[in-house]
């Protein structure tokens, strides 16, 4: 009796480690680190500014999502088109560099519905901080939804992707239009980066960005639903970071307003590489500085959940990856 109680003990324990053996897991800390979410979004600062671009010119306001008949019928289609193709055409897509959206039909009124998720502030703002006066640093990293009317075939066709990759009912897009409040409303803070061991190794932090949310929402489509055409192959830009296991090192207050005076300065030093609006030589020595820092030393500071984090990179430090994501079946 008491072997059989020890080799089911033991089928267990060994069950057990199988399924937690992809959260690697080093001291107390369990990888790949949860994004984390926050009860409600916080109010945009005035100091944070989008630029050129405004976020979601002509969407509906927040928490405004179109609702259908539940019997009504709609098509998904993933949209894919280069990252600022307004400016640089069709250049960045030969480097795989993609910005992604869905878009949605609605069969019964003939209407068409863009929705996107991306940087209140631009890419450039949501990456780094920026570093003030008093030698603190500020963000302007949230990111949102924006749902607009109708689809510029022309946009996602040209250089990107259009295509069907599901249908489904009134009833689900219902569903999948509450969730999209609540995740737009709780997951509110752009990442850039995917830090990883090395290619194809453990995660570390996952990126939270346009594409991340268009294989989240499909999740979510699938669970409330809707039927995806699993034939279609569609790949999602990630932006790369390489490293050993990272190291926390506290939140804005332990660091810029406690006793740790030198890693204050490190941090901010890192930070004023990476500032907008420099002179031509300035960005020249930042660039070449930034280059020292993060691919001789070996050291590139990360923000994340609000918190900041050391990752000792390795080789091959930086890579951008276009990699492939199963549609839900």
């Amino acid at each position: 009796m008491i072997s059989k109680m020890a080799a089911a003990t033991g089928f267990s324990v060994l069950a057990l480690a199988v399924i937690l053996l992809p959260l690697v897991q080093s001291g107390n800390q369990a990888w790949p680190m949860p994004y984390k979410r926050l009860a409600s979004r916080p109010p945009q600062n005035p100091y944070c500014q989008a630029g050129v671009v405004p976020f979601c010119p002509t969407g509906r306001a927040p928490n405004t999502m179109p609702h259908f008949k539940p019997t009504d019928q709609l098509y998904v289609y993933a949209m894919k088109a280069p990252v600022w193709e307004f400016k640089f055409g069709d250049r960045l897509a030969k480097y795989h560099i993609m910005h992604d959206a869905i878009g949605f039909h609605h069969v019964q009124s003939g209407a068409n519905f863009t929705m996107e998720w991306y940087e209140l502030y631009q890419l450039f703002n949501c990456t780094f901080a920026h570093v003030l006066k008093n030698d603190t640093l500020f963000w302007c990293n949230q990111g949102a939804a924006c749902i607009y009317n109708g689809i510029d075939e022309k946009h996602w066709k040209q250089n990107g992707t259009l295509v069907k990759v599901a249908d489904m009912s009134g009833d689900v897009f219902n569903q999948f239009a509450n969730w999209t409040e609540q995740d737009n409303n709780t997951g509110v803070y752009y990442e850039t980066w995917t830090v990883r061991s090395k290619p194809d190794g453990p995660l570390w932090f996952d990126s939270w960005e346009c594409a991340t949310w268009v294989i989240r929402a499909f999740a979510a489509m699938g669970k409330f639903g809707a039927k995806f055409d699993t034939s279609v192959h569609l790949n999602y830009t990630r932006m790369n970071i390489y490293s050993k296991e990272p190291v926390l090192l506290g939140n804005a207050s332990t660091i810029f307003n406690g006793t740790e005076k030198k890693l204050a300065n490190e941090v901010l030093k890192f930070y004023r590489l990476f500032q907008s609006h420099q002179s031509m030589p300035h960005l020249i020595e930042s660039m070449l500085a930034a280059f020292w820092e993060t691919v001789v030393e070996g050291k590139f500071y990360l923000f994340y959940n609000e918190q900041y984090w050391m990752l000792p990179i390795v080789q091959p430090h930086f890579k951008l990856t276009y990699e492939g994501y199963p549609l839900p079946g």
